[in-house]
């Protein structure tokens, strides 16, 4: 029996509509003719009603994520209201949830928004990584004085590899009063 669709809002408040479809035997055909008028009618509206309920008491979320779970519930419920009437709903299916376009455009939203709030998160983590590895750079080479002048030299044989760069280094003044010695003699 397909359930007619049924606009149900959820608990955080989202207007959806949503339709299902019920599978259920009659077990006992007189219970099913005596305990109710019109067993596939009641049956209906049983249905109708518990699927409003139900899902009007979970997240647009859990609506769209845990379909089993609910449909599971939803055939529970149906099964135990229906059983006096000589009806086994053996089970349920949610079958479609109709979102509004401007809900839809809102999740969008959300979804890139937390993409970039988890992008910003993974590009802090590899700064924060790459500050303790020059942290610890910095310990090795400031116990060397040596050694900070080699990566001196290997950082301007790298700059001078790149033919489209100038170059503009210091130069110590103690090489100059080097040489303006060596030009006095």
């Amino acid at each position: 029996m397909d359930v007619p669709s049924q606009d149900i809002i959820t608990r955080d408040n989202v207007s959806v509509r949503v339709n299902a479809v019920v599978y259920f035997r009659v077990m006992n055909p007189e219970k099913a003719i005596i305990q109710v008028e019109d067993f596939f009618e009641a049956t209906s509206q049983l249905a109708q009603t518990t699927l409003r309920s139900v899902l009007g008491q979970h997240e647009l979320d859990d609506l769209l994520a845990e379909r089993d779970k609910l449909n599971r519930d939803l055939q529970t419920i149906l099964d135990a209201a229906t059983d006096n009437w000589g009806i086994k709903v053996s089970n349920v299916e949610i079958k479609h949830v109709d979102i509004n376009e401007s809900m839809v455009r809102a999740i969008a939203r959300q979804a890139e928004a937390e993409r970039e709030r988890r992008a910003k998160v993974i590009k802090a983590e590899g700064e924060l990584q790459a500050s303790q590895k020059l942290q610890e750079a910095a310990a090795v080479l400031s116990k060397e004085p040596a050694s900070i002048q080699l990566r001196y030299l290997q950082t301007l044989m790298d700059i001078s590899g790149d033919k489209t760069s100038t170059l503009v280094f210091p130069f110590p003044i103690e090489l100059l009063n080097i040489f303006k010695s060596l030009t006095e003699r």
